[in-house]
């Protein structure tokens, strides 16, 4: 993939809203091994309908194609089926918008059959509604008014198989949903044999350290990458970290800006063990100039799984790329500091600090029970 970049800096957003948020598209990119050739970023308060950046800009895409010989043009906003085909007829490449982009990288990821079905039934959701579009394409063909053309009656016929395939995930999708339940309900049986137990999941924007801190918590080896989306399977360990609690602690995918609908919804299975989770430890890349951002992000897709209430502590990760020991960490400011949720500085690569985020865990696993003892029966 030879690709142009392609934003829009619409009203209430920021310029340098606008230039992060391409910037991460170049990361999608080079994610799914493509190299991007040039950006461009139009100021335009309300898209438009047609071309969603307007015909003038679509002008200066077709020279800027022409003159780096790209073959992709990626927008950083999810199109319309009909603003697709529309941008089709006018520039000589193919046309992506950030859905296809991340859709794609998902698909390349996905390795247990659950994060396959996952990734398809995204991608026939965000396929059928422009399959309206590919049909009435050919539609013209037909004879007489109200006529059915062969592009139309194919699109018809795609659309219903789509929608039997898409039926039939969502079936084994809930199939897979019920055997997690009764895993976790064993499990959980399991454990509290052994004691207490809390249970605690691991949410952040995509590579921000959190399988590498999974590592360091539990000492499980997993797989882990420099890349957007190094692995988008659920996995649990458990660890006692004092002869009184042991953690079951789940890693998950990791979010981004703008995370597409589809993706969201379609991994409802793998994100009910945030749900269930006691506490959630929200790691953030202490080194990235944005976090303040990013955790926002994470916090907006938090609250549309009804989240936002769950016990919460802050772990900025990756915090030997701004301090050179361990012993420097008792000179660091609360500049990081957001609201009332406790934070702790860790770096999960060299293992600094993470006796004291086990410590805060504990101290957050005693208050749920005292709570739930002190609630009424």
């Amino acid at each position: 993939m030879r690709a142009i970049l392609v934003g829009v800096w619409k009203k209430g957003t920021t310029r340098s809203e606008a230039i992060d948020s391409i910037n991460e598209l170049s990361g999608l990119v080079k994610a799914v091994g493509g190299k991007v050739l040039g950006k461009l970023i139009q100021k335009k308060d309300v898209p438009d309908p047609s071309t969603y950046i307007g015909k003038g800009k679509v002008q200066d895409l077709n020279l800027l194609i022409q003159g780096t010989k790209a073959d992709t043009v990626v927008f950083d906003d999810p199109l319309t089926p009909s603003q697709v085909k529309e941008l089709e007829k006018r520039i000589n490449a193919r046309v992506l918008d950030r859905t296809d982009l991340v859709l794609e990288i998902f698909t390349r990821r996905a390795k247990t059959k659950e994060a396959k079905l996952q990734v398809e039934l995204a991608k026939l959701q965000h396929e059928l509604p422009r399959l309206y579009g590919k049909g009435k394409k050919f539609s013209r063909q037909a004879g007489g008014i109200g006529g059915r053309g062969p592009g139309e009656q194919d699109a018809e016929i795609r659309k219903r198989i789509l929608k039997k395939r898409i039926h039939k995930i969502k079936t084994e999708l809930e199939e897979i949903k019920k055997r997690r339940r009764e895993q976790r309900k064993r499990r959980i049986k399991e454990v509290s044999k052994e004691g207490n137990f809390v249970r605690v999941a691991l949410v952040g924007y995509t590579n921000v350290g959190k399988s590498t801190l999974m590592k360091a918590i539990t000492g499980r080896d997993v797989f882990k990458k420099d890349m957007l989306f190094a692995t988008l399977d659920t996995t649990t360990s458990a660890r006692f970290v004092y002869p009184d609690l042991k953690i079951l602690l789940t890693d998950t995918v990791g979010f981004i800006n703008k995370l597409p609908t589809e993706l969201i919804e379609a991994f409802k299975a793998t994100l009910e063990e945030i749900q269930e989770a006691d506490i959630i430890l929200h790691v953030v890349d202490a080194s990235d100039p944005k976090w303040l951002e990013k955790i926002e992000t994470v916090n907006d897709i938090l609250k549309k799984l009804d989240l936002e209430d769950t016990k919460q502590i802050l772990v900025f990760n990756k915090i030997d790329r701004l301090i050179s020991s361990p012993e420097e960490l008792s000179y660091l400011d609360h500049s990081m500091m957001v609201g009332q949720i406790p934070n702790v500085y860790v770096s999960a690569e060299k293992k600094w600090n993470i006796d004291q985020l086990l410590e805060k865990i504990r101290t957050l696993a005693n208050q749920k029970r005292e709570e739930e003892n002190l609630s009424p029966q």
